[in-house]
C-alpha cells in the first residue's frame, strides 16, 4: 500500500485522477505503475517489463526507481511492507 507522496501532483491524480500537476502523456503509464505500487510489499514487487527497476545510490540510497518514459521516473522506497516517498521526477 501507498503510504506517502513526496510530489503533490501525483497525488493529487492517485487521489483524483486530475492529470494537473503531471505530463498529461506519462497519465496511463502512471496510472499502471501506481496501481502495482499500491500492492507492492517490497520492492521487487516492482519489477515489470520494460520498468527498469533498480535501487538508487548516493543522496537517494534506499529509494527505489522504475521508468515512466523518457527521463522521467517514479522513485519511491519501502516502510516495511507499505511504499513511502512516492515522487515522480527527471533526475537526470
Amino acid at each position: 500500500m501507498i503510504q506517502g507522496f513526496r510530489h503533490k501532483g501525483l497525488k493529487q491524480f492517485y487521489e483524483t485522477g486530475s492529470k494537473a500537476g503531471i505530463v498529461v502523456d506519462h497519465a496511463k503509464r502512471l496510472r499502471v505503475l501506481l496501481a502495482r505500487l499500491d500492492a507492492a510489499s517490497r520492492p521487487e514487487d516492482m519489477a515489470l517489463p520494460g520498468a527498469r527497476l533498480h535501487p538508487l545510490d548516493g543522496d537517494m540510497r534506499g529509494f527505489w526507481s522504475v521508468n515512466v518514459s523518457g527521463n522521467w521516473r517514479l522513485i519511491f522506497r519501502f516502510a516495511g511492507a507499505e511504499a513511502c516517498d512516492v515522487d515522480y521526477l527527471d533526475y537526470h
